[in-house]
């Protein structure tokens, strides 16, 4: 059986949170968890002064959205994140969908569509 959700998985820049939740929220998307994250891709980091040393700064702050919907609201939920959070700049972010076998609500048992 082929799966019927999806998990997404969005790095975006901190500042864009607040706009990315509300776009979801718009398209009664409310679930997801928020993770504070660093990493760099192409972006390789930056250097910064502090106390008159020049030093690099490798890992920049970013937040990572986890998101389980189900297929047909994947492609709606992928361009709300990439119209929101796009700022045109080095450092915008990346979206992962992965394919989700299984969803169980831990309180009452629900599984799969109903759990999300």
């Amino acid at each position: 059986m082929s799966s019927t959700m999806k998990k997404i998985e969005a790095i975006i820049k901190p500042f864009k949170l607040d706009d990315v939740r509300e776009a979801l929220a718009d398209l009664n998307i409310t679930g997801m968890t928020v993770t504070e994250v660093k990493g760099f891709g192409r972006q390789k980091g930056h250097t910064e002064l502090y106390r008159g040393a020049e030093y690099m700064v490798d890992f920049l702050p970013k937040v990572k959205l986890e998101i389980v919907v189900t297929d047909e609201q994947v492609e709606r939920c992928v361009e709300a994140i990439m119209t929101t959070a796009q700022t045109g700049r080095i450092g915008d972010g990346k979206i992962f969908v992965f394919d989700v076998e299984r969803v169980i609500r831990i309180r009452t048992g629900e599984e799969d569509e109903e759990a999300i």
